[in-house]
């Protein structure tokens, strides 16, 4: 396997702004020249979403399922057999992510994919998988938002609705009846906007609702002094740092409630306001937790990469360990439809503390808890 330079790191991220981020998802491609020679070992592609607003997310994700693959396979792997893994970059906001996807088509080396991220790059595989008749594995996608399983998807993670829920109501109970729920584009609010509504009608919470058109600044100034306090942000890291800004801009005091597809660590290097609570759905356990699979990945991702610990390679490193384990129950070769099987088992799992066990509707996660980021830059949970 090759190794990522730590010269990639989250300080030179942040130093380059979009580009930098770019550069980094790019940085591993290495990994990703195609071949389609037969002897190629089986492979594990693991689809990134390069948009602008995921590749915080997306960063973060593959780093921490590139350490746990590497790791693995340099532990032997699948009893002795290695398992490749390589990434394939997607932009959902381009008309150009399905032609990428054909490589899932014309390369029978993949046997599975593993950890995709977004939740638009999700839903986009799922569509093109259904359209080309691929019986092929997609394990640990994170936060696609689906309410029935299939006999190719198998998520772990929690999903959205299952988010918001624990979100909102943990504010019903504590008295509150009305809550804004804003959306950092239109392009967001086709995504969110029928999961929030029906979420808001069972928990019997008004929603007052706010779409964004331009600059996520913008759009906090103009929330008007009746709004709720607290708000439910649908949207990536770099939109909800501008949105508090706007929000720090007036004088009432507001509260924010995101998702676990936003990146706390980062978010105030950029730039989000002091002055405004941020609270998070968080679907794995903090990444300072003393459970043996986040002791592993805290020491592998050390070992590997110059990179700090995050609720999100946590989360990356999870869905690699449990792509893992699957695999290295097939006794035979592991190829397409073997690793389709063994997937299809659905068998439930204890990775190190954190358990995957598949419902009657096929969802394998329902871990959700929250974390908060104080005005100092702690995470508390």
């Amino acid at each position: 396997m090759t190794f990522v330079s730590s010269a990639f790191t989250r300080r030179s991220l942040l130093r380059g702004g979009a580009a930098g981020a770019a550069s980094l998802l790019a940085a591993p491609a290495v990994l990703a020249q195609s071949s389609k020679a037969r002897n190629d070992p089986p492979t594990v592609l693991q689809i990134v979403d390069t948009a602008p607003s995921q590749q915080d997310v997306a960063k973060d994700f593959f780093i921490g399922s590139l350490a746990s693959w590497q790791d693995w396979n340099a532990r032997g792997g699948a009893r002795g057999r290695t398992v490749a893994h390589r990434k394939l970059e997607v932009n959902t906001t381009t008309a150009d992510g399905r032609a990428a996807l054909a490589e899932l088509r014309d390369n029978p080396s993949i046997v599975a994919v593993s950890g995709t991220v977004s939740e638009a790059a999700a839903r986009q595989l799922r569509q093109y998988m259904v359209s080309e008749k691929l019986a092929l594995a997609h394990a640990a996608p994170w936060l696609q938002d689906i309410e029935q399983g299939d006999d190719h998807t198998f998520p772990i993670f929690a999903n959205r609705q299952a988010q918001l829920v624990y979100a909102l109501k943990s504010q019903s109970l504590v008295g509150v009846r009305e809550i804004g729920a804003v959306y950092a584009s239109a392009r967001d609010r086709d995504l969110y906007q029928e999961g929030v509504s029906r979420v808001a009608a069972t928990l019997q919470l008004k929603l007052v609702e706010l779409t964004g058109t331009g600059d996520p600044r913008e759009l906090g100034r103009r929330v008007s002094a009746q709004a709720p306090a607290v708000m439910l942000f649908l949207g990536g890291t770099p939109e909800l740092a501008r949105f508090t800004q706007g929000l720090a801009d007036q004088a009432r005091q507001r509260y924010v409630i995101a998702l676990a597809d936003v990146n706390l660590q980062i978010l105030r290097q950029m730039g989000a306001s002091l002055r405004i609570p941020v609270i998070a759905a968080q679907v794995v356990p903090l990444a300072r937790s003393s459970l043996p699979i986040v002791m592993s990945y805290r020491a592998t991702l050390a070992r590997l990469f110059d990179e700090p610990t995050s609720s999100l390679s946590l989360a990356g490193y999870l869905a690699a360990r449990y792509t893992q384990q699957v695999l290295a129950g097939i006794q035979g070769s592991i190829d397409r439809a073997s690793a389709l099987a063994a997937f299809q088992q659905r068998q439930a799992m204890d990775l190190g503390g954190f358990r995957v066990a598949y419902d009657a509707r096929g969802l394998g996660g329902s871990y959700v808890t929250q974390s908060m980021l104080t005005a100092d830059g702690r995470e508390i949970g």
